[in-house]
């Protein structure tokens, strides 16, 4: 969702009107997974994506009949209706897609507000969206809206904060609990609660993926993970390595040991670590600290024997076995790579393996 903030601020600096499109659901094959979004304008204008690009244009229809009379709508998109298959979701799946009008000034709807400050902040929090009723057979048809013509939300922080609520106040403890075990990991998807439909989600930081070593192979590794939307950290200690004329779009350059950097850092279960300086000075501290967090992946650049030979330095250091057999190396999905273009391909993808198998 960060990424239309962008659009979001200059359309609404422009005074212009705006609709929010959410898939709040996925069946069978899919191009895009649940809490995919995209934001349109009274113009027509779009900014992000609810698919693979099929299905957007009757999105926009539906988001500008939206603007005009104010009622949310829920849309489906599948196989069995002929709509959608004039657009070209043939792909076998079906989306449901929510699409409500945003308020054009920022004050009017707190709850709305929040969550783009959350987005923006990278901050964490759980929202229970109810859904407009009705079954939304028809793509492109509405639905009717929910009471009082607006959509209810109840929100949720790690903190224990609470804002918002639903259209029956009866239900907020029951959806809290739904929403705790969102916070705790549970899948993002559509669930029945009191005879209410409500779209439960983890909002979360974009990941990050910080490099330890300002490379070559990470000049074009910055490049890839940000455009799969990784935010991108790369700590160097040698100034001709580390300098903005290298790394010209990341999200942070920081020249420094990483052993001092990287407590900095504070690693948590949104980074991914790799190490690909190929100097014992850099790597192995930074391997240390990296395999002490929650990073669920820290891969590390080198030949097995290279790799021996670290892993036979860092036990000396105290590490344990457990530890060590976290580290992916030789780095990488084994694709024959040799370039360091090649080699980035293949790193990047071992850690989209990863973090998508850890968010099953």
């Amino acid at each position: 969702m960060k990424e239309l903030l962008p659009a979001i601020q200059r359309w609404r600096g422009q005074g212009r009107d705006l609709a929010l499109a959410t898939v709040v659901r996925t069946v069978g094959s899919s191009p895009r997974q649940v809490g995919s979004r995209m934001v349109v304008s009274d113009s027509g204008d779009m900014a992000g994506s609810v698919s693979g690009g099929c299905v957007e244009g009757a999105v926009v229809e539906a988001a500008l009949r939206i603007l005009d009379t104010r009622l949310p709508q829920l849309l489906h998109f599948g196989v069995s209706d002929e709509e959608a298959w004039a657009v070209g979701l043939s792909c076998g799946g079906a989306i449901h897609v929510l699409v409500e009008p945003m308020e054009r000034e920022e004050g009017k709807d707190p709850v709305m507000g929040t969550l783009l400050e959350a987005v923006q902040d990278s901050r964490i929090l759980a929202v229970a969206t109810e859904l407009p009723s009705g079954e939304g057979e028809e793509a492109g048809s509405p639905t009717p809206e929910p009471e009082g013509h607006s959509i209810h939300r109840l929100v949720l922080s790690p903190q224990g904060n609470v804002l918002g609520g639903l259209s029956d106040p009866d239900l907020k403890e029951t959806v809290l609990t739904e929403l705790r075990t969102v916070l705790d990991g549970k899948a993002s998807g559509v669930r029945e609660i009191g005879g209410r439909r409500l779209f439960l989600e983890r909002l979360e930081p974009e990941p990050r993926l910080v490099i330890i070593g300002a490379v070559h192979i990470a000049v074009v590794l910055a490049r890839m993970a940000r455009e799969v939307g990784f935010r991108v950290v790369i700590v160097d200690a040698r100034d001709r390595f580390a300098s903005p004329e290298r790394f010209p779009e990341v999200d942070e350059l920081i020249l420094g040991w990483p052993q001092e950097i990287l407590p900095r850092l504070e690693l948590d279960d949104q980074s991914h670590v790799v190490v690909i300086t190929h100097d014992e000075k850099l790597d192995n501290p930074a391997l240390e600290l990296a395999l002490s967090s929650p990073a669920p992946y820290v891969g590390a650049l080198g030949s097995r024997r290279t790799h021996a030979r670290r892993l036979a330095a860092l036990r000396e250091a105290g590490v344990d076995e457990a530890s060590l057999a976290r580290i992916h190396a030789p780095i990488g999905l084994d694709i024959g790579a040799r370039t360091p273009a090649e080699i980035a391909l293949a790193t990047l993808a071992e850690i989209v393996a990863v973090r998508n198998e850890a968010r099953k």
